[in-house]
């Protein structure tokens, strides 16, 4: 290992040279407090942004072993070290004359959600965080004066202010980390409850990430009456009230403006972890909770919707159903049966954001259509028997499509300006009439046993010359091969880093799983396991730093919007 000055002088002797002759600084340099770690920079002038690996020593790091003795502490603790890593980069920028920035250093910039990332990894010997470094050059010439203000200026500031426990404020971090352990104490205990989500007393629900748009104008807490809370034990905090989201049928009546579509949004979000201040810390919800949408026009391969769907009016085999421009029934119909296909164990569904077809049938127009035969099972047909005999608890909130819910619901709850009351009495009293359709028991169990295979060939991430072209366009856009996979109906995902590890974890598939067809829930059971035990690294062969895990739901969500997927049967 060379040691910083011999880093320092080589910076001075390819000053002004070549752009090519930065390829001398590759290895391992000790700066002292930490170790700075280049495997790889471009081979030219055009591509000047590569990783860098800054390793501390635990020793010289000196974070107490208890903010990292469990999985769950460990992934908060390297969130939040994330944050102050992208923060200290931030105060450390230069800027021009002109006031222009001159970053050199960059990081990845989490949102509001706490995932595990590959930004930055803690073990039990050292700290290692992944920084995007941008070389400076000018017209294809090495700038060896300001890449040494990089390396030997601004970089051990960022490192002495985000790296190293005594420069950290002690309380937020013993704080954060044990926000996210009671968080996931929670979720944990859900189902010893019989719940699927839980929302913590005056939790606000408006606070949404930036993607999210925050254009209000005041915080709005949930309100709910005493008679409605219930305490959860965490291992931190000690005690923690809110509303519980029972297991089974919930509906949720409101308008538009009432707060309904906020806490069904809050509800979606709460699989992850939030930062604190966020205002949804405690808005915890099943890890297997799925939110469905109607989309227009996407493609669905060879998906049973035969539960919901009786009779396609374009004559498509409902048990095999395959187009490339679903209708929105279609669409929701497939959305559920894929979730439950690879394991989803709670629907949430909005009216604002479904068909309402697809959700309920008008009772009061069934004179108008004596004699004919119905195209569709709704969903507020099939709820009840979903819940009792597949175990799926459903929650569905609305003004207008949900009223036929109500006689099979177990809890219906009303919320109004955000505040939560318990109507299940009065609304079973209400005379609202039930439909005369049955739900088709045989179709509703394909729901859960229905097996697709990935026809391998399918999986194409070639364009052109290119052997692989994948990557996000944006939260909602992901390129693979030829194709732009359209994931804006996906609401789950948390941001950018999500959707691009998802296009990876489609091609680490291809290459590792699929020389022969499998199972989309056996392939997503196999890369669940590779994560887990391999972490994101095993998704790429060079080091990268702007990963987020995914779910295997917004994998799958992503897999069957790839228009050149192509799915068999096993019998097949």
């Amino acid at each position: 290992m060379k040691d910083k000055q011999e880093f320092f002088e080589m910076l001075g002797e390819i000053d002004g040279r070549d752009f090519s002759e930065y390829g001398r600084i590759i290895g391992d340099y000790d700066f002292s407090r930490y170790i700075l770690k280049v495997t790889r920079v471009p081979g030219e002038a055009e591509d000047t942004h590569t990783i860098f690996v800054v390793r501390v020593p635990t020793a010289v790091a000196g974070f107490p072993p208890n903010l990292y003795t469990t999985a769950i502490r460990r992934t908060a603790l390297e969130d939040l070290l994330v944050r102050k890593v992208s923060a200290a980069i931030e105060k450390v920028t230069a800027y021009d004359d002109q006031g222009i920035s001159r970053r050199y250093l960059s990081a990845a910039t989490p949102g509001q959600k706490i995932l595990p990332r590959s930004a930055l990894v803690i073990s039990d010997d050292f700290i290692e965080a992944r920084l995007t470094v941008q070389l400076p050059s000018r017209r294809g010439s090495i700038l060896g004066e300001e890449a040494r203000h990089i390396f030997f200026e601004e970089l051990p500031r960022v490192v002495n202010s985000a790296l190293i426990f005594c420069n950290l404020e002690e309380t937020e971090v013993h704080q954060f980390v044990d926000l996210m352990e009671d968080a996931d104490a929670i979720r944990q205990a859900l189902p010893t409850r019989g719940l699927i989500g839980f929302v913590g007393e005056g939790a606000f629900l408006i606070r949404m990430d930036r993607s999210d748009r925050p254009d209000y104008d005041r915080d709005v807490p949930l309100i709910v009456p005493d008679e409605l809370l219930i305490d959860m034990d965490v291992p931190n905090k000690g005690r923690i009230r809110g509303l519980g989201i029972p297991s089974g049928i919930t509906v949720i009546l409101g308008d538009a403006y009432s707060g309904r579509t906020e806490l069904m949004k809050a509800l979606a979000a709460g699989i992850y972890n939030h930062v604190p201040g966020d205002g949804r810390e405690y808005v915890i919800v099943s890890p297997d909770a799925v939110y469905i949408a109607a989309e227009d026009r996407r493609s669905v391969q060879r998906v049973d919707i035969a539960a919901f769907v009786r009779q396609n009016p374009a004559g498509r085999d409902v048990r095999q159903y395959t187009t490339t421009h679903a209708d929105p029934c279609a669409a929701e119909a497939a959305a559920v049966a894929e979730a439950l296909e690879v394991g989803a164990r709670a629907l949430l569904f909005d009216e604002s954001d479904s068909n309402s077809g697809f959700l309920c049938e008008d009772s009061r127009l069934k004179g108008l259509a004596a004699g004919v035969d119905p195209r569709l099972i709704p969903l507020s047909v099939c709820a009840r028997q979903m819940a009792d005999d597949l175990g799926i608890s459903i929650v569905v909130a609305g003004a207008s499509s949900v009223t036929e819910f109500i006689p099979v619901a177990d809890t219906v709850l009303r919320i109004d300006d955000y505040q939560v009351s318990d109507v299940t009495r009065e609304a079973k009293q209400l005379a609202i009439q039930t439909s005369e359709l049955k739900p088709d028991a045989s179709a509703l169990k394909r729901l859960v046993e229905y097996s697709r295979w990935v026809v391998p060939s399918s999986l194409d991430p070639t364009s052109g010359r290119h052997d692989a072209v994948v990557g996000a366009e944006s939260l909602n856009q992901l390129r693979f091969g030829n194709y732009v996979i359209d994931l804006t109906a996906v609401a789950q995902l948390a941001d950018t880093y999500q959707t691009e590890t998802i296009g990876l974890i489609l091609y680490y598939a291809k290459n590792r799983y699929l020389d022969e067809g499998r199972p989309i829930r056996e392939l997503l059971d196999l890369i669940d396991r590779d994560l887990s035990t391999e972490g994101l690294e095993c998704l790429t062969r060079d080091l990268r730093g702007d990963l987020a895990r995914p779910r295997r739901y917004e994998i799958a969500a992503a897999l069957n919007r790839l228009l050149s997927l192509r799915v068999s049967r096993a019998a097949d």
